[in-house]
């Protein structure tokens, strides 16, 4: 069974939810035009100034969706 892995992107100031909220649209997208699958895309709140958007995909995938897209880091999860 593969590991899986959370790729992260933060997002900074007041603008922070709507930008991360944005984000998932773009990895949605990603996702569907790779025809790559994924467990999980959405939002987290860290405090009111920073939130992260993320996607949650198999370890096989994994180099895939970070060379495209640059996350800011990694999770296993």
């Amino acid at each position: 069974m593969s590991s899986k892995i959370k790729l992260v992107w933060d997002f900074r100031g007041p603008d922070a939810a709507a930008t991360a909220k944005h984000h998932t649209i773009h990895l949605k997208e990603f996702a569907t035009l790779e025809n790559l699958s994924f467990y999980e895309i959405n939002i987290k709140e860290n405090n009111p100034m920073l939130f992260s958007a993320f996607i949650t995909v198999d370890e096989k995938d994994m180099k895939i969706y970070r060379d495209a897209l640059k996350p800011h880091r990694g999770e296993l999860g």
